[in-house]
């Protein structure tokens, strides 16, 4: 088991590898092997069920998942796995890239900004971006992406794989520590990445297991269904991970087991792992969380209940100030809206509705807080978030960029479209479908789009006005 205190920083990993090469022989105490365990709560042992392991789900072969697994502790113990140095990469001019580029003409933008093709990226969805301004982008498949933009036109030069010797499953959300560490968190899993930045050249870079397979949620509990994990580094320096549970509405008796493993909710930890606790609950499916700047608040989207019709519930933006807070579900379905299943079921009575109600089924997903200098005064310390687009709407909604200004208490002051059309209005066909929102270090924001496996640039310039 891994269980070191992480002391890299700045890039440098010097002094580092005697203690993680001893980490490797002592599991720490109350952390054991990483066995398979289906039980009720992470860490509990079900023999008849064994959490799938992490790699491409075609031609997966045991020799193949061994090898997989090996690398992964060659690796944290900063040795080579002679994987290829031809690392796999996206062509990023051709045909592709240009109906990109022809399908962003028909996006609608508030004057003075623009919109341009950052990069092809297949599948992309959440992203975190390095100091040294790498951008990194997760997919609910089996890759991440580094995007790197060499000459600093603003446009990526090149888009290859990251890590290739590891075997990923929903390596959906990513995340950077102040000094440097990159996070991955996939669906059942968490791996840290010291110095990413400086090692994402090479097929091989420095690892560390933070929450071993299995036991970042009850392996009985895996599903294909809201699986896609977001984090973000806390201002009290802890890891927080949000863990959608798989149902529209769950039973009660998975409540149980939901609120003991922290999913339906938001946990937290200590970057190593440890000190693992429940931060927020009642909520269903989040797959976009940032801290206000200067602040301990959270504020997170949620994706409220299916088949109570087009127009209700609405979507949520949420404001965490404290831990031990219940965002209301099961019992609400989204903002005040209650649901059939617990209507005769008393809710929590502190429980905390929205900020921010969305556009019914909108699907708001991944979201930033603006701390850019490059877009006008009115849209700093504003949110931006991205809106996947419905899919069982009878008249689509959303696949759009969103806004919300916010006023100097944090108090919400306006919420409203700032990029559409990615939606078209006569064939109601997505030409595109927003997932996440990140912003380089120049001030211009990223977009990245699953569906058009793409990433996106929204610049401004006030002589475009």
């Amino acid at each position: 088991m891994q269980g070191r205190a992480f002391l890299f920083g700045a890039g440098l990993l010097l002094a580092s590898v005697a203690s993680m090469a001893l980490a490797q022989q002592q599991p720490l105490p109350g952390r054991g092997a990483p066995s398979n365990t289906g039980g009720s709560i992470p860490g509990e042992t079900s023999p008849s069920v064994r959490p799938p392991t992490p790699g491409p789900v075609q031609g997966q072969m045991q020799g193949q998942v061994q090898g997989q697994q090996d690398n992964l502790e060659r690796l944290q113990q900063f040795r080579t796995t002679g994987a290829s140095l031809q690392i796999e990469t996206v062509p990023q001019e051709g045909r592709r890239a240009d109906a990109l580029r022809r399908n962003l003409e028909r996006i609608r933008l508030p004057e003075g900004f623009r919109i341009d093709l950052y990069a092809v990226v297949p599948d992309a969805r959440h992203m975190a971006i390095g100091a040294g301004g790498v951008v990194f982008v997760g997919t609910r498949k089996t890759r991440v992406w580094a995007l790197t933009d060499r000459d600093r036109d603003r446009i990526a030069d090149e888009v290859k794989v990251f890590a290739p010797s590891i075997g990923f499953s929903v390596p959906n959300g990513l995340c950077f520590s102040p000094d440097g560490i990159l996070y991955v968190v996939e669906h059942n899993r968490v791996i840290a990445f010291p110095a990413a930045e400086f090692f994402y050249e090479s097929p091989d870079v420095a690892a560390e297991v933070v929450v071993p397979q299995g036991q970042l949620i009850p392996a009985a509990e895996e599903s294909f269904n809201h699986g896609a994990r977001v984090c973000r580094i806390g201002p009290d320096n802890k890891l927080y991970i949000s863990l959608g549970q798989p149902f529209n509405v769950p039973l009660p008796a998975k409540m149980e087991i939901f609120n003991r493993a922290g999913m339906a909710g938001i946990i937290r930890m200590d970057r190593d792992g440890r000190n693992r606790e429940v931060y927020a609950r009642g909520v269903r499916n989040s797959v976009g969380i940032a801290f206000r700047p200067n602040s301990s608040e959270l504020w997170f989207t949620d994706n409220q209940v299916d088949g109570m019709g087009d127009n209700t519930p609405p979507g949520e933006i949420n404001r965490s100030t404290a831990a031990g807070q219940n965002f209301g579900f099961p019992w609400f379905g989204g903002g005040n809206v209650r649901t059939r299943e617990y209507a005769d079921s008393q809710p929590p009575a502190n429980a905390v509705l929205p900020v921010v109600e969305t556009q019914n089924h909108a699907a708001d997903l991944g979201l930033t807080f603006y701390e850019g200098r490059m877009f006008p005064e009115e849209y700093r310390g504003a949110i931006f978030s991205a809106q996947h687009g419905s899919w069982n709407r009878t008249e689509p909604v959303g696949a759009r960029v969103m806004v919300t200004l916010l006023n100097p208490d944090g108090s919400v002051k306006e919420h409203k479209p700032f990029a559409e059309g990615w939606l078209d209005d006569e064939t109601n066909e997505y030409l595109g479908r927003p997932a996440d929102v990140a912003v380089l270090r120049d001030g211009s924001l990223l977009v990245s789009d699953d569906m058009a496996g793409a990433v996106y640039r929204i610049s401004y310039n006030r002589s475009r006005r």
